[in-house]
């Protein structure tokens, strides 16, 4: 350990400042998915529904870091038994000395809960999502995260392997979020008929761009420290990992799009395959090759793929593929790691590989039954009580004005007029638009007169 003394006798020590400032510069770069999402996110819905969704992503860091203070990291990280910790509610006796590796835990548990608001845009009640940002952070990731990263949880004991959360992060959002989405129902005129197309493929790519870059920190800053011996090297390892496997999901993408696809290089499909196979690398990153995290993305972005077609067979509306992207990719990449490792089944270690394949799975199925269950619990909850989903006026209407009364494009902006935007973007599939446009307008009307006055 590096130690010195500073000129008032201060002991200072050099290795544990290293490693905070390490995971501090991470979790800040990782606080950054939240931009890539509101990006991603509000350049998939429609121009209504936009202010909502920055809305959404504005305060979800802010919601979870409350309900993480309050019970989420105590029953991640607090000394309890093999389920779940108890200690340091409301940060009782807890140690500032710690506050670094509270602050990378928490954006993690602020990125499970953001996941599921792409599945459920554009028709979920305001306050449906304070009440599901505050259980998933507080409650349903922390549990998880205890047993698969405490040294008392039962998975990891177990011996089961997930570096940066494919199962933990990703699997569990993707279940969340395909419950979310089911019981919420489709948006309007999404069934049957075309897919409801967003308004910006600008704001989706710099959404991607931002998520590509928050996902080296997400995964290489995983590791938790810098000053060791060879942990440099791990997370090199890890973020080229992440960048390969993007890399070959890709690839995947591009021929599947030039051979499969009505035009022959599709952008959104191709975005969604890379976000897919960096997710799927998140279970070993620090334990791929390059060619093996090529290998594991480019399957991640193919099981995907099905997911995709399978969510949609079945008429489950998930405007950002937020359920078939996360869980088939994470819960591939919890499969992939005893598969793909470099002490793994395909480098011919196969003495070990039913042990470590079977502790994976097992830790999986318990990660979606954790999931499914509660949030199940959670969003019937929210749909009994008449909180999860808003009336089919706001829905016409736009969350913008009907929830937030603030236009993302106001049409005093714009040269065309807000008639004219209503019948071109909103009601174009509507076999009543005239009524619609002029319940639109009349409102556009009012909340207009409400802020002059």
């Amino acid at each position: 350990m590096a130690t010195s003394y500073n000129e008032t006798t201060e002991f200072i020590d050099l290795k544990k400042d290293i490693d905070d400032m390490f995971l501090l510069i991470n979790g800040i770069i990782v606080s950054f998915m939240q931009a890539g999402f509101a990006c991603l996110e509000s350049g998939a819905v429609r121009t209504k529904n936009t202010t909502n969704i920055m809305m959404k992503n504005l305060l979800d860091l802010f919601i979870c870091s409350i309900f993480y203070y309050l019970i989420g990291f105590p029953l991640a990280y607090g000394n309890g038994n093999s389920f779940i910790g108890m200690t340091y509610w409301a940060g009782t006796g807890f140690q500032e000395s710690s506050l670094a590796f509270w602050f990378f835990q928490f954006v993690f548990a602020a990125t499970a809960a953001t996941i599921l608001s792409g599945a459920v845009a554009e028709r979920c009640n305001f306050v449906a999502y304070i009440v599901y940002s505050g259980i998933i952070s507080g409650f349903v990731y922390p549990v998880v995260s205890h047993w698969a990263w405490h040294e008392e949880g039962w998975m990891k004991n177990m011996g089961y392997k997930d570096f940066a959360g494919s199962g933990v992060v990703h699997a569990l959002a993707g279940i969340a979020s395909f419950v979310a989405a089911a019981f919420l129902g489709p948006r309007k005129g999404r069934f049957p008929g075309q897919p409801i197309s967003g308004h910006s493929t600008p704001m989706l790519g710099l959404g991607a761009l931002l998520l590509i870059s928050g996902f080296l920190a997400f995964n290489g800053g995983s590791l938790g420290q810098i000053s060791g011996p060879g942990d440099s090297e791990l997370v090199a390892r890890s973020m080229v990992s992440t960048i390969f496997g993007g890399t070959g999901a890709a690839i995947i993408a591009l021929v599947f799009g030039r051979y499969l696809s009505d035009a022959p290089w599709p952008f959104s499909f191709t975005l969604n395959c890379t976000l897919a196979g960096m997710v799927s690398v998140c279970g070993g990153p620090e334990v791929y090759n390059s060619w093996s995290a090529m290998l594991v993305g480019a399957i991640g972005s193919v099981i995907y793929t099905g997911f995709h077609l399978l969510v949609t067979y079945i008429k489950v509306d998930d405007p950002l593929d937020a359920s078939p992207l996360h869980f088939g990719a994470g819960a591939w990449g919890v499969i992939a790691r005893p598969i793909f490792a470099n002490d793994g089944l395909i480098y011919g270690n196969i003495d070990n590989f039913p042990t470590k394949i079977s502790n994976n799975i097992i830790g999986l199925l318990a990660i979606i039954a954790w999931s499914a269950i509660t949030s199940i619990i959670l969003f019937g909850a929210l749909k009994v009580t008449g909180f999860l989903r808003i009336s089919e006026e706001e829905e016409i209407i736009g969350l913008d004005l009907s929830k937030h009364g603030e236009n993302a494009y106001p049409s005093s902006a714009w040269e065309r007029t807000s008639s004219s935007w209503v019948e071109g973007d909103i009601l174009a599939n509507s076999s009543d638009c005239k009524l619609e446009k002029i319940n639109y307008d009349n409102y556009a009307f009012q909340m207009e007169k409400r802020h002059e006055r």
